[in-house]
């Protein structure tokens, strides 16, 4: 017999509920009354989600509806809240269907800083790679200019070589052609003129 793979699909259910806490908190003393409205609302929706064995620790409350809930402090929460609860698998995450202005706005503002943190990230991945472009190209331009710089010091090389070898021609041809100057032409020469131009 051929076996059957078995494909697990993750079932994904959203609903929205209007959770009555008053009831469940009034017989708590004062300073345990919003702690308990936070365990009514996880057990309310262990019982109507259908989470197995009833567990507690699968439902992760939104942290602005935990401000919510906390808004007015811990003596006095609020007496009905409501909530959009998205299941996937075992997991149920519960959010604030409608948030206050001042809860809102904070949202806002906290999704905004975390967009403008992403894009700079991706900016700096892209500067990056840029780097990384440049400076391949400029490990090639690197290559190109030490072999341009290898021809330049040859072509100097060779330039010095030649001048030095007419220098030492024009000096072997100064050697040979210079006239011994009389006493007269010296001094002519320290005082600026030249005797021969006279007519002497």
């Amino acid at each position: 017999m051929a076996k059957k793979k078995e494909v697990t699909k993750t079932e994904k259910t959203e609903r929205e509920y209007t959770i009555p806490l008053r009831e469940k908190v009034r017989p708590v003393p004062r300073y345990k009354k919003t702690p308990k409205a936070v365990k009514s609302i996880k057990e309310f929706l262990a019982r109507h989600m259908k989470i197995r064995d009833r567990d507690l620790k699968k439902i992760k409350i939104d942290s602005y509806l935990n401000e919510q809930i906390w808004m007015r402090g811990i003596k006095n929460p609020v007496h009905k809240i409501r909530v959009k609860v998205i299941k996937e698998d075992d997991v149920v995450r519960v959010y604030s269907a409608e948030l206050p202005a001042n809860i809102n706005f904070k949202k806002i503002k906290e999704e905004k800083i975390e967009r403008e943190g992403k894009e700079a990230v991706e900016k700096k991945k892209t500067f990056a790679e840029k780097a990384k472009e440049s400076l391949q190209g400029k490990k090639e331009e690197a290559a190109k200019t030490e072999e341009e710089k290898n021809d330049e010091k040859e072509k100097e090389e060779t330039s010095k070589i030649s001048q030095e070898n007419l220098e030492k021609e024009q000096a072997k041809e100064m050697k040979h052609t210079t006239k011994i100057k009389n006493q007269n032409q010296k001094k002519a020469e320290r005082k600026g003129y030249d005797i021969t131009s006279r007519g002497r």
